[in-house]
């Protein structure tokens, strides 16, 4: 597809230099997956310490969704996107340079809070450079493109932490960020101004994801959304590196390939569940058992023995591939509410899957401190924990509320 936006600027050339910014988003999140164990050696660092660096990145991203919506309605993607861009390389600076726990945690709060707008300012650029028919099929590419970011903390960045530093890989990742802002300023064209939007403050954007969030319906959604792509990423960001390396007794990089084997599985999981979307009438039933599919895998993967690696391996694909179901959810949500409160709705979502990152990461490693302190094993501990999640959160999306409009619309089918 080739298209031309308003200046004869190629609209392919754009996309890719504002994508560039959602795919070092999605390796800056994965990151502390291979950089924890000489992060922890280097500043003596407890379970939980590491599960508050991997959590304060969702954390700080989550906190700043509001505002991004602001700037994006007020100033359009372009200058959104290259001033929050900015601090990662400020923040992947700070990390790379960083004499204490706390400096670091400094660092990782400026990256979060820059990578805020990585998937939103291309998804509202490309909603007002496209026809409506178009914008699916758009929007599967760019997650699939964002996908690739987290290749980048497999093999490539773990044979860079492994035979220099992880410091040596926040300067990459720094570079690699400055790069993608000096593109987006060269080559998208500035959106137009959009007056009506900046009479809606911060304050008054707050209210109105309130107006939604304190509906009935949203309570189940919104667990279910804190639960599920949270638990996924505990596994791939945290807990699936240290698994093979002190189980299995793989190496860094070796690990990083089982990191990188899951990675490429997880491009394909929402292309896939997103053609077998069964419709309104019969999606809810599919995501319940598919959740409990889930819980099941992150069981039997925390329970894998020592003698089992390619078992754990199959187990980690399975993994991947199952969990592309969340793209469900966003269905499920966007069905849940009338066309002029769906925007809302999915910033909500979006918040609550990126809180219940922080939260679930955090929890994880104190359940894992516990266990190693009562003479357990912790990486058992935190596959059973986080299984034991997703079963609640399943529960939960099964016994709260339900949407009356999805009824209206299975109705309807």
């Amino acid at each position: 597809m080739s298209v031309r936006a308003s200046g004869g600027r190629s609209f392919n050339l754009m996309l890719s230099a504002m994508a560039s910014a959602f795919l070092l988003s999605q390796a800056y999140r994965t990151f502390p997956g291979v950089t924890a164990g000489q992060i922890a050696a280097e500043f003596n660092l407890s379970q939980k310490q590491v599960g508050e660096f991997a959590a304060l990145f969702h954390l700080a991203f989550a906190l700043m969704q509001v505002a991004v919506g602001v700037s994006l309605d007020r100033y359009g993607s372009r200058r959104t996107l290259t001033c929050f861009f900015s601090l990662t390389i400020v923040g992947a600076l700070v990390a790379a340079s960083a004499t204490s726990f706390t400096m670091l945690m400094a660092g990782q709060a400026l990256i979060g809070f820059g990578c805020a707008p990585g998937l939103l300012a291309s998804l509202v650029f490309i909603g007002r450079h496209l026809p409506p028919e178009k914008l699916s099929a758009m929007s599967g590419l760019i997650m699939s493109i964002g996908s690739i970011g987290t290749l980048m903390t497999a093999t490539p960045l773990a044979w860079l932490v492994e035979h220099y530093s992880w410091r040596a890989g926040f300067v990459s990742l720094g570079m690699l960020s400055a790069l993608s802002v000096a593109s987006c300023l060269l080559l998208v064209e500035k959106d137009p101004d959009n007056p009506a939007a900046r009479g809606e403050s911060i304050i008054g954007s707050f209210r109105n994801l309130a107006a939604v969030v304190f509906q009935k319906q949203a309570a189940a959604i919104l667990l279910l959304a804190g639960v599920i792509y949270a638990v996924q990423m505990s596994v791939r960001a945290l807990w699936l590196a240290p698994l093979f390396m002190e189980r299995f007794g793989y190496s860094l990089v070796a690990a990083g390939n089982v990191v990188l084997m899951m990675s490429v599985a997880m491009i394909f999981g929402p292309a896939i569940f997103g053609r077998l979307d069964p419709g309104p009438r019969r999606r809810r039933l599919m995501i319940r058992a598919l959740g409990l599919l889930l819980a099941a895998l992150i069981a039997a993967l925390g329970l894998t023995p020592a003698s089992a690696p390619m078992l754990a391996m199959a187990l980690c694909l399975l993994l991947a591939l199952e969990g592309g179901f969340g793209v469900l959810q966003y269905s499920d949500c966007r069905d849940s509410y009338p066309p002029e409160e769906q925007g809302r709705a999915l910033s909500a979502l979006t918040m609550a899957m990126f809180l219940g990152v922080a939260v679930v990461q955090w929890l994880s490693s104190i359940v894992a401190g516990w266990a190693a302190l009562a003479g357990l094993d912790s990486l058992t501990a935190a596959y059973l924990f986080l299984a034991a999640l997703c079963v609640t959160g399943v529960v939960a999306f099964t016994v709260l509320p339900q949407p009356p409009r999805l009824r209206e619309l299975a109705a309807g089918k």
